[in-house]
């Protein structure tokens, strides 16, 4: 049984993930490769052996019944959110963020197992209470699953890793027919929380001007009152909703909430995050703004992707990397480094092999009868493997690492600004 198990593994999805694996090892070796042809790093004997460690994993759990899983759901989550939770403590400073947990020159980050667990508990659930899929506590309990490792990882702080939690509720909500003016209502919420938290440094630092409302957002008293006051006029509709049942006190409770949500979470946001994570939501309008600062990696990185040309510089003959103009060049900049050396043909291919995986994923997912399958085939791999190509994506479309913002909307941005 276990050896048909392994013959019956789908080798056209394995073989897209092997190569981009092996494209992995042998960038991140050029990346430790100084201007004077000197190995300054052994990143790349690490990636071996988690590559490894990958495979045996992924061989193991090929010869396992996926639904052994279940039970263990909810001690896989607690495990791992008391893991983040020491790392927020006594992790090791990393970038200024406490996420890793050292041993010896090795290292593993718990955030990264949260996203899995939190996969799983968030898939057990949606499969528990598919019997009622509109229901609104549905969608809060998915909410809370999602939001406690997302909330310890945001204070070790780490925004990036935090944020790839919101794709994987989006996904998996919507694949378990929750009701779409829930998810849109998330949706709308994190829009407008992002806003807000970042137009106090916007006015400042691009606009080079104070605008009193604006400031009026960093004045606990005033998001108090505000808050206070659409929290009333809240309970004035639900009040009239649940008397009347008429669809317009539902749709004023439903934007009013947005507005004091979105309020609140952006003040308690500028407290927890750092400026320079915040310039990171800032800086894709224009890098330029703070070029020696926030801006560097974006300018670099754009350096680096258009020098590569076409074929690009060949293996081991990139500048940016090799004269260490690139920041985290072997982790969030690898791409960068990528393009340089192997061109736009280079990028091409890489693309076609995430899109030979995303469609066996798909194709998988359509195939699926189990709801607990479909929720955890469709967002473990399929989501971590969007939200890469989403990050590499935004370095060819001139934006940060964090948000893949259209070109249209930075060219608007030029052309007011002239």
């Amino acid at each position: 049984m276990r050896a048909r198990n392994l013959l019956s593994m789908d080798f056209i999805l394995l073989f897209p993930v092997l190569v981009l694996t092996i494209i992995g090892v042998m960038f991140i070796y050029s990346s430790g490769i100084s201007a004077a042809g000197i190995q300054t790093s052994n990143e790349w004997t690490r990636q071996i052996v988690w590559g490894s460690a990958g495979l045996v994993l992924i061989i193991g759990l090929t010869l396992i019944d996926y639904k052994r899983i279940y039970g263990f759901a909810l001690y896989f989550y607690l495990a791992t959110l008391l893991m983040v939770a020491y790392t927020v403590f006594f992790g090791k400073l990393v970038n200024g963020a406490r996420s890793w947990i050292g041993i010896g020159s090795f290292g593993i980050q718990p955030s990264e197992f949260a996203k899995i667990t939190t996969i799983i508990l968030l898939a057990r659930y949606l499969d528990a209470t598919k019997g009622n899929p509109a229901s609104f506590k549905r969608f809060i309990v998915s909410c809370v699953i999602v939001f406690v490792p997302m909330v310890l990882i945001l204070m070790q702080p780490d925004l990036g890793t935090s944020l790839v939690f919101i794709p994987i509720l989006i996904v998996m909500t919507f694949i378990a027919n929750v009701r779409l003016r829930y998810i849109l209502f998330f949706i709308i919420l994190i829009g407008l929380t992002g806003v807000l938290l970042v137009l106090p440094l916007w006015q400042s630092v691009i606009l080079n001007n104070i605008f009193p409302p604006i400031q009026l957002l960093g004045n606990s008293r005033f998001i108090l009152i505000v808050c206070g006051g659409l929290g009333v006029i809240s309970v004035v509709a639900l009040v009239g909703y649940l008397l009347y049942k008429k669809a317009y006190f539902f749709w004023i409770i439903y934007t009013l909430m947005a507005g004091v949500l979105s309020l609140g979470m952006s003040f308690v946001g500028r407290k927890i995050l750092q400026e320079y994570q915040i310039m990171r939501l800032i800086v894709f309008l224009d890098p330029d703004v703070d070029p020696l600062g926030a801006g560097w990696h974006i300018i670099q990185s754009m350096t680096a992707i258009g020098s590569g040309g076409f074929m690009g510089r060949g293996f081991l003959q990139g500048t940016q990397s090799h004269y260490r103009y690139l920041p985290q060049q072997s982790t969030d900049f690898i791409f960068s480094i990528f393009s340089e050396e192997a061109g736009f043909a280079g990028g091409v291919i890489v693309f076609a092999l995430f899109l030979i995986v995303n469609l066996r994923l798909i194709r998988i997912m359509r195939q699926s009868s189990d709801p607990f399958g479909l929720d955890y085939q469709a967002c473990s791999p399929f989501t971590f493997s969007l939200t890469s190509v989403w990050r590499w994506a935004s370095c060819l479309l001139r934006a940060s690492r964090l948000s893949l913002c259209p070109m249209a909307a930075r060219l608007c941005f030029r052309q007011w600004r002239a």
